[in-house]
């Protein structure tokens, strides 16, 4: 991938974390005012916002072990993100049919980021 491509999937993935924040905070704000709720959704919103400021922090990372630090954040919280989710499902507070979406985009984006990290793993030996 040349300097171009990479500056070009590098934008569209800034998007994509972004998007994805937005439409978690958009959930977050319609969950019922229950104590549970609360505490479940206050850490959904954590955890999906870190991943897109993480990733645009990675995108300004001054060298490849900072890069690395941040997408293995990124790859931490959207995990994170994904068991917030599936509990809100789990516990009835959200129908796991509007969840599904949004369970399998950050599934994609977990998908994406490690196979970003593996990849760096191979280029620098490890």
């Amino acid at each position: 991938m040349d300097n171009t491509d990479k500056a070009a999937f590098n934008q569209q993935f800034r998007d994509r974390t972004k998007a994805a924040s937005l439409r978690i905070i958009k959930l977050f704000q319609q969950l019922p005012r229950t104590g549970e709720a609360e505490v479940i959704g206050r850490q959904m919103l954590r955890s999906a916002t870190s991943v897109a400021a993480n990733y645009r922090a990675a995108c300004r990372g001054r060298s490849s072990a900072e890069w690395y630090a941040k997408v293995s954040i990124c790859v931490e919280e959207a995990d994170e993100t994904q068991l917030w989710l599936e509990l809100l499902g789990d516990a009835g507070i959200v129908s796991k049919a509007r969840l599904h979406e949004l369970e399998k985009e950050y599934l994609e984006i977990v998908s994406v980021l490690a196979t970003a990290r593996k990849a760096h793993d191979k280029r620098n030996g490890k």
